[in-house]
């Protein structure tokens, strides 16, 4: 009896150890992809897990690679948020080693089709419209509260607060280019149509969903005379690719170039920037270019 009791005993700690995985640790973990997924996942779980990003800050999330850590830390996770199309390697792993709980952004919205078949034709920038955003939390709040019951209400609470805040920024956006001198905008690559659509905005890229694609001289030809047809006086450039073609552009036509962020990754090193704040710089940014009242 005495040595069935010591030899339940030494198994109790590896019992206790291997409950905890590999990380030696229970606090559940929420894998997202990119940027705009990481920040509706922190908005919802709160304090009750822990999210990270595979794309690391100032990474085009098109070109992201895995490290063989990270793909043990998606297989491991509690939930996966990601968007099927817009990154290979996440795709491969998802396909390859996905924990229970996945949710695919792409599922959530109807995405929109274009021209780049190098890129599957499919627009994957949905989150440029708010209003698509919150399709997509709601269906993330549905899934996590399926991997963790326990906090349902919580999810739903924060949740609910994203949902008020997302229909304040798109009302916002409705309100502020009601009015405007001219509604056609001439960007560094095409990830603003979803934004194009809500708003009643006329979107012409210099390059394709890929911002590293060069465009032909007809197409900078074409662009040329619709900037002199129709007024326009700034040319966007964006965060995490080369300002250099928007910049040439705007030198050859003797008119101005500003920022405005597809919201792919968080480059700035201000704490206070999220989604919410550089969509609203983005707002200003097409207020100012397009002579909005």
């Amino acid at each position: 009896m005495w040595r069935r009791l010591v030899l339940s005993l030494a198994v109790l700690p590896v019992l206790s150890l291997s409950a905890c995985g590999s990380s030696g640790s229970s606090e559940p973990e929420v894998v997202a992809s990119f940027y705009p997924l990481q920040y509706v996942a922190q908005r919802i779980v709160g304090d009750h897990a822990k999210v990270t990003n595979l794309t690391a800050p100032g990474v085009e999330p098109h070109d992201v690679e895995l490290s063989p850590r990270q793909v043990a830390r998606l297989s491991e996770a509690s939930m996966v948020f990601y968007e099927k199309g817009l990154q290979p390697a996440v795709d491969e792993a998802v396909k390859n080693d996905a924990p229970e709980h996945v949710v695919d952004a792409a599922d959530t919205v109807d995405l929109r089709h274009g021209d780049d078949t190098e890129h599957g034709d499919v627009d994957p920038h949905f989150w440029q419209d708010p209003t698509l955003l919150a399709k997509t939390a709601d269906a993330f709040t549905a899934e996590m509260s399926k991997a963790d019951p326990d906090h349902a209400a919580d999810f739903e609470a924060g949740n609910d607060e994203l949902q008020a805040d997302l229909k304040a920024l798109d009302g916002e956006f409705e309100a502020g280019l009601r009015d405007c001198t001219t509604r056609t905008l001439v960007v560094s690559h095409d990830a603003f149509e979803y934004l194009g659509a809500r708003y009643d905005l006329d979107v012409h890229p210099i390059a394709g969903l890929s911002p590293d694609a060069e465009p032909s001289a007809r197409h900078l030809a074409e662009l040329s005379d619709l900037i002199r047809s129709d007024k326009i006086t700034t040319v966007f450039s964006e965060r995490l690719a080369s300002p250099k073609l928007a910049e040439t552009l705007a030198d050859d036509l003797g008119i101005k170039t500003a920022v405005l962020d597809p919201i792919e990754g968080l480059t700035s090193s201000n704490e206070d920037d999220d989604y919410l704040s550089l969509m609203r710089e983005n707002l200003q940014a097409l207020r100012e270019a397009g002579g909005c009242r």
